[in-house]
């Protein structure tokens, strides 16, 4: 948290040019550069992690990064390079969490509802690994996909969720690139303050009121496009907000804010 803290108060490209830097050290600049939306320097990393010795998870630490940072900048045939790859480690893995990284990679790469369906197959596998800041550069990536879509009420959707998520692992760069996407939509994302730690987000409050008509967590999911395992890492945050322990408390708890 500290050094993205620090690529906050100087949100310029982080240089990872940085002699005897690893995989390790290139993929984090990469991943910082693409946070911050300078996807040229995160890309100029990636390259440099390339051209490293292929250290154990190589391919599905970096690759995803190098796929994300060239696809926005144009450099589709790259990208396309950069997936194969990625998919002959990743299928040869077979884990979810490697899974995941290849179906949000290769949503990157593709368009209309064929992209929407390896977003939704990112998420639904991510959400099992409990790999949080993965799992919610999948919703950022959605709702950003989304906004371009001209579907702005679905795209607020996966923001706030990815931006509420940043906030709580403590990934600065990569939610302020959130709550820009969210300005764009036409909200505003709020600060976190002391005054308002113990608020609902409008997120947190859809799924609370939701969860109190009786709704179960797949329900949930599947009217906010969401995984089960997302709403109930929701739930939890709501139940400490509102001093509660369990969902038959809700709705009293609500009726009193």
């Amino acid at each position: 948290m500290e050094q993205s803290m620090v690529l906050m108060r100087n949100p310029h490209p982080v240089n990872g040019s940085g002699e005897g830097m690893g995989v390790i050290g290139h993929c984090t600049v990469a991943s910082l550069n693409n946070g911050l939306g300078h996807y040229a320097g995160a890309l100029s990393a990636a390259e440099r992690a390339c051209e490293c010795p292929q250290e154990i998870g190589f391919s599905t630490l970096v690759l995803p990064e190098l796929i994300e940072a060239a696809s926005r900048i144009g450099k589709t045939q790259r990208a396309f390079d950069a997936f194969e790859q990625l998919a002959k480690a990743t299928r040869a893995s077979g884990t979810d969490w490697a899974l995941g990284l290849e179906a949000r990679s290769c949503a990157l790469l593709s368009k209309g509802p064929v992209a929407e369906d390896y977003y939704q197959e990112a998420i639904g596998r991510l959400s099992r690994t409990g790999v949080q800041i993965e799992l919610a550069r999948a919703h950022l990536l959605y709702g950003e996909w989304l906004r371009r879509e001209n579907r702005r009420y679905d795209a607020r959707s996966q923001l706030r969720l990815a931006h509420e998520m940043f906030i709580t692992i403590g990934s600065d760069a990569f939610a302020e690139r959130a709550r820009r996407e969210l300005l764009a939509t036409g909200e505003t994302a709020r600060a976190r303050t002391v005054d308002t730690l113990y608020d609902l987000t409008a997120q947190e409050t859809q799924i609370a009121q939701i969860a109190a008509d009786g709704y179960t967590n797949p329900e949930i999911g599947a009217e906010l496009f969401i995984s089960p395992r997302t709403v109930e890492w929701h739930l939890r945050k709501i139940y400490s907000k509102l001093g509660i322990s369990s969902r038959r408390q809700l709705r009293n708890a609500l009726s009193s804010r």
